[in-house]
């Protein structure tokens, strides 16, 4: 089995968009398979025995009108497994993500997957970076992590929808 990113979706708030105007799209998508399989607290008891408490996953996201790149993004996700004395929390050790530059203390595994590969990014972009006329935006994601006791690296991409707009000067 393997690591995929699935239902990528871009979503765009005005079929217009005028020079002076901001441009609000909405990108989701999942990362499904074997690394969310593999990122259970079982799996994590093991690799933290091995001092390998760390987990950094990159995502790259090109937003392209036809071929050309408009707008680059790049952002971290992170786990960091740690020793709890939560009462809440029925396991020695457990994990904490951080997303968006803040960390989350989830209370199941399940929620602790969906924090760290389940992806929503708010993407802004002014009037200004997109040339008049029509534009078919879609997103190249490209997703990557390293090697951990319970995967090894892999190097992931998927493409999302075109939306179609029209930019007006």
């Amino acid at each position: 089995m393997s690591s995929y990113i699935s239902g990528a979706t871009l979503e765009k708030s005005h079929d217009t968009v005028k020079a002076d105007q901001p441009l609000t799209l909405s990108l989701s998508f999942k990362i499904d398979g074997a690394i969310r399989e593999a990122f259970s607290q079982k799996n994590w008891e093991k690799a933290y025995n091995k001092h390998d408490n760390g987990f950094r996953m990159t995502i790259e996201v090109d937003i392209k009108s036809g071929r050309k790149v408009v707008m680059p993004l790049k952002f971290v996700r992170k786990a960091a497994l740690f020793w709890t004395r939560n009462p809440k929390i029925p396991h020695r050790i457990w994990v904490s993500v951080v997303k968006d530059e803040t960390p989350f203390y989830p209370l199941s595994e399940d929620e602790a997957r969906s924090l760290l590969f389940d992806v929503n990014k708010v993407i802004e972009l002014t009037g200004t970076e997109l040339a008049s006329g029509a534009h078919r935006l879609s997103a190249d994601i490209r997703v990557q992590w390293g090697k951990h006791d319970y995967t090894e690296p892999v190097e992931i991409s998927a493409r999302s929808n075109e939306v179609e707009l029209r930019a007006v000067a």
